[in-house]
């Protein structure tokens, strides 16, 4: 076993140590004050020095990305005016290994003035910072990876496992789905599948003049170049806001193979469209546009009209825009 590799068995050992530490009516007891914060729409508040508060900036991330207001509070700004985010309804969690830490303590009895529900995180069952708090939750390790015994590593390592324990066992009882996840994540891949609608990427009507189903093929080609779409609409002869058909670069290359060239000039935009398309409407997520295209593959669909409930023109969607927005339908 290679030295690297010692460590990393020895920090894994030491996470599951303490799974086996913890107490369960204190886990219970701290996840019941997670859910009543989050039912009065208050926050968490996590502190920590040096390496604790590095895993207590991570721990409040976490939280917040899963919908649970957190932030992480500087214990030394906190002493300096800072405490005045801190309201009676929040919850704080201080992290410390030694549970002495003289900034965490100094800001203890503030907290309890307040009223504010206190949770320990904590390398020492019996400190004074778990003394003085409503909840413990006991991270201690038999020692440190270090092979000093000293620079925080299997401790901060179980303090990270403990905070993403909780946050995801929080996850599991607020019933938090993938399309709430994605509020906090609009620009990663789950959030864009998630999020984008047909509407946010369309090339807008405005900018797509309407054809008339009796256009002459130079007007066509003028229309499919002028707009710089790759395609262009044919509008409905008695709801001129209705489209009737769409002609795409592909639909007049076919045309004009199928035809001969002493055939072009009697070409219109009716023996070039596709009448009657598929269309989606504009609150369509965007990755459903996306696998309709999919599907439809062999009818090499890359334009995708958008409508109202009335079928009236709201804008086309291409395959270009949603590629370029990073949707996919590969499976991860």
């Amino acid at each position: 076993m290679s030295a690297l590799t010692r460590c990393l068995v020895e920090e894994a050992a030491a996470i599951a140590a303490s799974a086996l530490r913890l107490d369960h009516g204190q886990v219970e007891a701290a996840l019941q004050l997670l859910e009543d914060c989050a039912d009065r729409r208050a926050k968490l508040v996590i502190t920590g020095v040096g390496k604790s508060g590095i895993v207590a900036r991570k721990i409040a991330a976490t939280f917040s990305s899963i919908g649970l207001m957190a932030i992480y509070l500087n214990p030394l700004d906190a002493l300096h005016g800072d405490l005045g985010v801190v309201a009676a309804d929040d919850v704080a969690l201080l992290l410390s290994n030694s549970g002495e830490t003289d900034e965490l303590l100094a800001i203890l009895p503030h907290l309890r003035r307040r009223g504010t529900a206190r949770i320990a995180l904590v390398g020492r069952a019996e400190s004074t910072l778990a003394r003085g708090s409503d909840v413990v939750l006991d991270g201690s390790v038999d020692r440190e990876v270090c092979p000093l015994n000293l620079a925080p590593t299997a401790s901060t390592a179980v303090a990270m496992a403990i905070g993403d324990a909780l946050a995801t066992v929080w996850m599991e009882r607020r019933g938090i789905s993938p399309q709430d996840f994605a509020l906090n994540h609009p620009a990663g891949s789950l959030g864009k599948q998630l999020t984008l609608t047909a509407a946010e990427l369309m090339v807008p009507v405005a900018r797509l003049a309407p054809l008339r189903a009796e256009a002459p093929l130079p007007e066509v080609i003028a229309h499919l170049t002028a707009d710089g779409v790759g395609a262009c609409w044919v509008a409905d002869r008695m709801a001129g806001e209705r489209i009737h058909g769409l002609i795409t670069d592909g639909d007049l290359r076919r045309a004009l193979q199928q035809h001969g060239a002493q055939e072009w000039n009697l070409l219109t935009a009716a023996d070039l469209m596709t009448a009657d398309p598929i269309t989606v409407g504009a609150e369509t997520l965007a990755i459903h546009a996306l696998e309709q295209m999919e599907r439809n593959r062999r009818k090499a669909i890359a334009v995708l009209p958008v409508v109202d409930l009335n079928q009236r023109m709201l804008g086309l969607l291409r395959l270009h825009d949603l590629v370029q927005a990073g949707l996919t339908t590969a499976k991860p």
